[in-house]
């Protein structure tokens, strides 16, 4: 039996349209599904998947509690503060990576972090 693929990263949210909108325009993306609390993006090299979780409690940063994140790369990690901050994301306080790497958060608290190195 051939191994399964990859479809698609799922985030639960509390409003799926404002988190579809956060994510296809950080990651030059479209919008392809919205509809009845779900929104589907797709961007270069990744879908993904948004669906609003009544009761939803964004997971914290910083937290001790063991979560999966994002981690994008772009040439300065700290340039793209403006832009995540434009498309309702935020910059938390707490930045461990130095200038190595920089914590953003998406409108609905996802941690993701973007790395330095080459972005293409």
């Amino acid at each position: 039996m051939p191994a399964p693929t990859v479809l698609a990263l799922s985030l639960d949210c509390d409003d799926a349209s404002a988190s579809a909108a956060f994510w296809a325009g950080l990651l030059d993306g479209e919008v392809t599904y919205e509809a009845d609390g779900v929104a589907a993006v797709e961007a270069p090299g990744l879908t993904m998947y948004f669906g609003e979780l009544d009761g939803y409690q964004p997971p914290g940063w910083p937290s001790d509690a063991k979560q999966m994140h994002l981690d994008l790369r772009g040439a300065d990690p700290g340039s793209y503060a403006d832009t995540v901050r434009e498309l309702g994301g935020s910059v938390p306080d707490d930045q461990p990576g130095g200038d190595r790497w920089t914590v953003y958060l998406d409108p609905a608290g996802h941690p993701f972090c973007i790395s330095g190195g080459d972005a293409s």
